[in-house]
C-alpha cells in the first residue's frame, strides 16, 4: 500500500495508445483508470442526440452538468473489447461514443470552455484521494497539475492513423484509410491550436514515442518507473 495517493497523468494525441496503455498500467498497479476522452465523447453524443449545434456552448455544458456519468471497468458481458464502460443516465454508451460521427464532433465540443470547465471538475472529483491513471489531452497541466508522474504518449501520424483505421474496421465500420488519416491530422491541428487547454507537452513530462514499441513494452516501462518512484 502507498502511504498517500499516487496520480499518473497521461496526455497525447489521438491513437497514440493512451487508452490501452493506461488501462493496463492501472490494472497492473491496482489503480483506478479514468478515460477523460470518453467523458468529452459523452458531451458530443449528447449534443448530437439532442440536435444541439456543436458550438452552442451553454446548452451542451448544461446537458453535461445534468447528466449522471458513471465510469467503471468492464464486467461480464461488457468484456467485448472496450477499455472502459461508460454509463450515462443508466444507459451503456461505451460503443455509441466511439463512432466516427462522435469522433468528428468531439474535436469541436472539446474546445468549448464551459464544457471543459464542467468536465474538469468532474474529473478532479473522481481522482481526489485515489491512486489513478488518468489520460486525456490536458491532464498533466489542467486536471492533475500536481500528478506524481506526468507522461506524454505519442507516435507518428501514419502509425496512429493505421491504429485508428484498424479499430474502426474491427468495429464493423466501413471507412477508407485516407479519410481516417485526414481526420486524424485535422483532429491534431484542432487539439494543438484550440484556445482553451490545447494539447501540449509540459516541461516535466516523460515523453514516450510508441511508434516502434509494443503495448507491453510501454506498459512495462511505466510500471517499472512507478515502482521505482514508490520504493523510495
Amino acid at each position: 500500500m502507498l502511504a498517500k495517493s499516487f496520480q499518473i497523468a497521461i496526455d497525447g494525441p489521438v491513437a497514440a495508445g493512451k487508452g490501452i496503455v493506461s488501462r493496463l498500467v492501472a490494472k497492473e498497479l491496482g489503480f483506478l483508470y479514468v478515460d477523460t476522452g470518453a467523458m468529452y465523447r459523452v458531451a458530443a453524443l449528447l449534443a448530437l442526440r439532442n440536435q444541439i449545434p456543436l458550438d452552442d456552448e451553454a446548452k451542451i455544458a448544461q446537458l453535461v452538468s445534468e447528466a449522471k456519468l458513471k465510469m467503471r471497468d468492464p464486467i461480464d458481458k461488457e468484456k467485448d473489447g472496450r477499455l472502459v464502460t461508460m454509463i450515462v443516465d443508466g444507459e451503456d454508451v461505451s460503443w455509441a461514443i466511439r463512432t466516427e460521427e462522435v469522433s468528428r464532433a468531439v474535436s469541436v465540443v472539446a474546445t468549448l470552455p464551459k464544457v471543459r470547465q464542467v468536465l474538469v471538475k468532474k474529473q478532479q472529483e473522481i481522482a481526489k484521494g485515489q491512486n489513478v491513471v488518468m489520460e486525456g489531452r490536458d491532464i498533466t497541466y489542467r486536471v492533475l497539475p500536481q500528478a506524481d508522474l506526468k507522461i506524454y504518449l505519442t507516435a507518428n501520424e501514419i502509425v496512429r492513423a493505421k491504429r485508428r483505421h484498424f479499430q474502426l474496421l474491427v468495429k464493423g465500420e466501413t471507412v477508407e484509410f485516407q479519410q481516417v488519416y485526414e481526420d486524424l491530422l485535422k483532429r491534431d491541428q484542432r487539439d494543438k491550436t484550440r484556445k482553451t487547454d490545447p494539447l501540449k507537452i509540459v516541461p516535466d513530462a516523460w515523453v514516450i514515442d510508441t511508434s516502434d514499441l509494443s503495448i507491453e513494452q510501454v506498459v512495462d516501462l511505466i510500471v517499472a518507473k512507478v515502482k521505482m518512484m514508490t520504493a523510495k
